[in-house]
């Protein structure tokens, strides 16, 4: 099965300590809840710097997708996100505080639950063949576009794969989340 998950139709929740919003793209199970999601994957624009969320039992893989960059304090070790489409892994239940380098960004964030197979995440361009998928693509950067299999993605679209073959080519960058279902 295959499903378009157009960026048109994603509703912004504010933080809440209102230093930005997140936009949803999928959750497993879908509709659950922050507190009852096994993996989740959304794009974050932070305005502000401050603290992150704490997601107790809870992994993240943050992509920076727009912007200058963040400078993280992660459980008290610092850790500069200042490159984009580079993923990096973190524990979501560790204090985590932001300041962002020249002002606001946009991040590609995949968490899930301790005890789950960790998605894999990796920004890719050019064509590539994805066999019996359960993946999400989405379409990341302002220039570039992807398709799978004829389905065209713009900016911040994105396609959820589940156990199908498909062709992606991604002539912008574009990442590529391989889920557990």
């Amino acid at each position: 099965m295959t499903v378009l998950l157009p960026a048109a139709g994603r509703a912004a929740t504010a933080w809440k300590n209102g230093g930005g919003t997140t936009r949803e793209i999928a959750c497993s199970p879908a509709g659950a809840g922050m507190a009852a999601f096994t993996w989740r994957v959304s794009l974050a624009e932070v305005a502000a710097d401050g603290p992150f969320s704490v997601f107790p039992a809870v992994q993240r893989t943050l992509t920076l997708v727009e912007g200058a960059g963040m400078d993280l304090t992660v459980g008290g070790r610092r850790r500069l996100v200042d490159a984009r489409h580079v993923p990096h892994d973190f524990p979501g239940d560790e204090p985590t505080d932001c300041r962002l380098l020249d002002g606001p960004v946009v991040n590609l964030n995949v968490m899930w639950r301790g005890g789950v197979s960790a998605p894999t995440v990796a920004v890719v361009r050019g064509r590539l063949r994805l066999r019996a998928a359960h993946a999400l693509i989405v379409a990341l950067d302002e220039g570039g576009s992807a398709d799978v299999d004829g389905v065209r993605l713009a900016r911040h679209d994105a396609l959820l794969l589940t156990g199908e073959d498909a062709v992606l080519h991604a002539r912008g960058p574009t990442a590529v989340v391989g889920l557990t279902v």
